[in-house]
């Protein structure tokens, strides 16, 4: 056999093996999501069936994104979007939707009754914006549960060639939910209604799921006037709050502020992690150690 034939040999097999890629590829059902958890959510799904991209990236908020231009040209390969109702999609829903009308827009809170968005606490009292529902669903296990299942609908009307793969992987991820359930439970057991201090109130459904109360610094999505901050210092202090809790999209200048009047310190927690399991059982790890 020839030097030459082998190299032709290689060359087609090369050939060969990009076609089957490419089709394969192509043959995904592509998606848009508004944010990096539900990515896992929908690949927990989907696995190799589906090819997921994110509208909010790392590093930002989902609060006053602006979708980039690649982005937008993008929409016009996709079969579905997934929102969350995260507010930049008040923004930018609509015109996502126009740029490809033959696209499905999922709305995965579907079938959630969400929570008016906590803003202050004063004298152990709640107070909530009534005007703004908070949207940060995706951090309760138990409201992912529901998410998941507009997804498999979603997926499955959209591909129902496979139907019950996504069944499959749709039970498969309900079980790990259910088991992660289960040790966020374990984690935080006897500290029903103790409370943590964050910067912005992301852990509301989190803190519901759990018997917790997050007390936020954050006044109705802005920074707190010096009154404001002053009767939060107070109140840390009464209650014996030692750690301010901050998020990497937001400045953590009150926090550190804060933080230093009570003799605290200041620790990180992203509700955006893609290692979204991972990301809570820390979470729930940070909180139980702060609840001493």
């Amino acid at each position: 056999m020839s030097r030459n034939f082998l190299k032709t040999l290689c060359f087609l097999f090369i050939i060969g093996f990009i076609a089957i890629s490419g089709a394969s590829a192509a043959d995904k059902v592509a998606v848009f999501v508004s944010i990096v958890p539900q990515k896992f959510f929908v690949e927990q799904i989907g696995k190799d069936l589906v090819d997921v991209r994110v509208m909010v990236e790392p590093g930002a908020s989902p609060a006053t994104y602006e979708p980039k231009p690649a982005q937008m040209a993008a929409i016009s390969k996709m079969r579905i979007y997934f929102s969350i109702g995260v507010p930049f999609e008040k923004s930018w829903l609509k015109k996502i939707a126009s740029i490809n009308p033959g696209m499905k827009i999922v709305h995965t809170e579907h079938g959630i009754q969400k929570m008016p968005m906590e803003t202050h606490h004063h004298n152990d009292e709640k107070d909530h914006d009534q005007g703004v529902l908070d949207p940060h669903i995706w951090l309760s296990p138990p409201l992912v549960m529901v998410q998941s299942r507009n997804i498999l609908t979603a997926l499955q009307e959209a591909d129902p060639a496979h139907h019950s793969e996504y069944e499959a992987n749709y039970k498969a991820f309900i079980a790990m939910l259910v088991d992660l359930d289960g040790d966020l439970r374990d984690i935080l057991a006897g500290k029903r209604g103790l409370r943590f201090l964050v910067f912005h109130p992301a852990w509301g459904y989190f803190a519901h799921a759990y018997g917790l109360q997050q007390v936020p610094i954050e006044v109705e999505g802005k920074e707190p006037k010096p009154s404001q901050l002053k009767n939060l210092i107070s109140y840390a202090r009464e209650q014996k709050i030692k750690v301010v809790f901050v998020q990497p999209q937001f400045s953590s200048r009150s926090a550190e502020q804060v933080a230093k009047e009570i003799g605290g310190q200041v620790a990180f927690v992203d509700p955006l992690a893609l290692n979204w399991p991972g990301n809570l059982r820390e979470v729930a790890t940070k909180f139980e150690a702060s609840l001493k």
